[in-house]
């Protein structure tokens, strides 16, 4: 069950950030996408570059993420973006400023495909959420 619950999971945030390249390249005049299987590609470039490639970024650029209070996060994903245009024939991105804000659509898309689409079930470990205490005849509270 857990394979087909993942299954789901991926190929539906694969389709949400899909829909966010095209309606980011809709949007905004210095993104273009030549077709919905580029789109497709490009999404799914970019979650492997997210996957792998990212996380090393963010933890080598970290004090300036910090120093920044996070704004640097913005510009890596910007560069992630332009790094798959480079990849991927059919996306062309005018500018690191267009990148950025295409970035910033994207990430808005993701975070609501992490929020809404699925929700990691809360795990008791046979554990009570509430505990009734009561006073014993000593007067201690058991």
């Amino acid at each position: 069950m857990f394979q087909g619950t993942f299954m789901t999971i991926l190929l539906t945030r694969w389709l949400v950030i899909t829909a966010a390249i095209l309606l980011s390249s809709s949007l905004l005049s210095g993104i273009h996408v030549a077709s919905v299987p580029t789109a497709f590609l490009a999404a799914a470039i970019l979650g492997i570059l997210n996957t792998f490639l990212r996380p090393v970024l963010l933890l080598l650029t970290l004090p300036l993420t910090v120093l920044t209070l996070g704004i640097f996060a913005f510009v890596l994903n910007a560069l992630m973006l332009l790094l798959v245009a480079y990849f991927v024939p059919g996306l062309e991105i005018d500018g690191f400023f267009w990148a950025f804000l295409g970035a910033l659509m994207i990430s808005i898309a993701s975070w609501l495909a992490n929020r809404f689409i699925y929700q990691q079930p809360i795990v008791h470990h046979g554990k009570p959420d509430v505990i009734d205490l009561e006073r014993g005849d000593d007067g201690k509270w058991r």
